[in-house]
C-alpha cells in the first residue's frame, strides 16, 4: 500500500468532500480516502498494482476540482 496526500483546490463544502470521497473511493485498489476541507487536502491509501496517483488525480479533476502541484 502507498499513502499520498494531494492538495485540491475548489472544495468549498461538505458536498465537495462527499463528491471527492465517492469518486476516489469507487476506484480499484483504494483502501482509504480522507478529505480535509479546511486544509484542502485529500489523503489516499491505495494498492499501486491496481491504481496510480495519476489516475486518482484525474478522477478528482473529472469531478471538477483542481490538483495543485507542490
Amino acid at each position: 500500500m502507498i499513502e499520498k496526500t494531494l492538495k485540491v483546490e475548489g472544495m468549498t463544502c461538505q458536498h465537495c468532500v462527499q463528491t471527492v470521497s465517492e469518486a476516489v473511493g469507487k476506484m480499484a485498489g483504494i483502501q482509504k480516502v480522507e478529505v480535509n476541507l479546511e486544509q484542502k487536502l485529500v489523503n489516499v491509501e491505495f494498492d499501486e498494482s491496481k491504481s496510480t496517483i495519476d489516475a486518482i488525480s484525474s478522477r478528482i479533476a473529472d469531478a471538477g476540482f483542481e490538483i495543485v502541484e507542490d
